[in-house]
């Protein structure tokens, strides 16, 4: 399972590319695609320029995949894949529907048209914690008073994100506190992803993903919009495409691997965000992440079926 935007940290992924081959490569691919050097900004920062949605997207998905191509020369092999919003790219690569320098360029213009669908400050997010799926319906549905505001992560239970615009959002934070949510936290993000404003983003980008070169994926990869494993070209690309202005449904998402039989996940990336979420929606799964060489060693020894 692959990590979505927010994950990136400065210097994500460099001692992975220290240390292993594959992964270097994996970065000088990313700038030879881009024409820029993507692979500096990550090691080097500034942070405030890779946290801006048109690098920051590219920026994850190439450390995703460094550690994704880790795994896979060690022959380690996923039934299913699945990612978070931007994640579901890295899925993508990971499942071969996606050659990696075409995922890289797509989803640096999908950040920049999500970027440039609302003026900044226009649009904003927040997180609900401790109501259920109907209780933040209720909350948005009182709050948007003819404006946007909706659910846009569904992340587990208790823990749902709205987005929309900003005074919809802020309105929805307080019918929710008035539902019974134990906090409302405002984000810091620089665009409401995932709502109904993100349609102009969509709409551009969705010409890109029907012209790029795309196969069937190797494995199943669940899709974000429904929780339902895509195994035909067609059903991911719309779903990429449909995924731009819909709610992210991980929880369903986990739902759906635990009812395959999934019992072990790796999250491939930076952060541990994912890791967390899936400890609170299935508590017989054994979790574990790569982002260091030291977390390959930690999964190698803990996991030795999948070495």
């Amino acid at each position: 399972m692959f990590p979505g935007q927010g994950a990136q940290t400065v210097g994500m992924g460099r001692a992975l590319a220290d240390q292993f081959p594959v992964c270097k490569a994996t970065f000088e691919e990313a700038d030879e695609a881009l024409g820029e050097p993507l692979s500096r900004l990550i090691f080097e920062g500034p942070a405030e320029t890779l946290t801006l949605t048109e690098h920051a997207q590219p920026a994850i998905l190439t450390v995703s995949v460094a550690a994704w191509r880790l795994l896979d020369q060690r022959g380690m092999r996923p039934a299913f894949v699945a990612g978070h919003s931007l994640g579901e790219y890295s899925a993508h690569v990971a499942a071969g529907t996606l050659a990696f320098a075409d995922a890289v360029r797509l989803v640096r213009n999908r950040g920049r048209y999500m970027q440039e669908a609302v003026p900044v400050g226009d649009g904003a997010m927040s997180a609900i914690l401790g109501l259920d799926e109907g209780g933040v319906a209720q909350a948005c549905l009182e709050g948007a008073q003819g404006e946007v505001v909706s659910a846009a992560n569904l992340n587990a239970p208790g823990q749902i994100v709205i987005a929309g615009s900003a005074a919809a959002v802020a309105r929805a934070g307080h019918c929710a506190k008035a539902l019974g949510a134990r906090r409302v936290l405002p984000l810091k993000v620089s665009a409401p992803f995932h709502c109904a404003l993100m349609k102009p983003a969509q709409d551009r980008l969705a010409p890109e993903l029907r012209a790029v070169p795309a196969r069937d994926p190797r494995v199943p990869v669940v899709a974000n919009l429904d929780a339902r494993p895509r195994t035909t070209v067609a059903g991911c690309i719309e779903a990429l495409i449909a995924q731009v202005s819909s709610p992210v449904r991980w929880e369903d998402c986990v739902k759906r691997l635990a009812s395959e039989g999934v019992t072990t996940y790796v999250e491939v990336g930076p952060g541990t965000v994912l890791s967390g979420l899936v400890k609170k929606i299935t508590t017989d799964a054994a979790v574990f992440n790569l982002q260091t060489p030291d977390d390959l060693a930690a999964l190698e020894s803990s996991v030795p079926s999948l070495s």
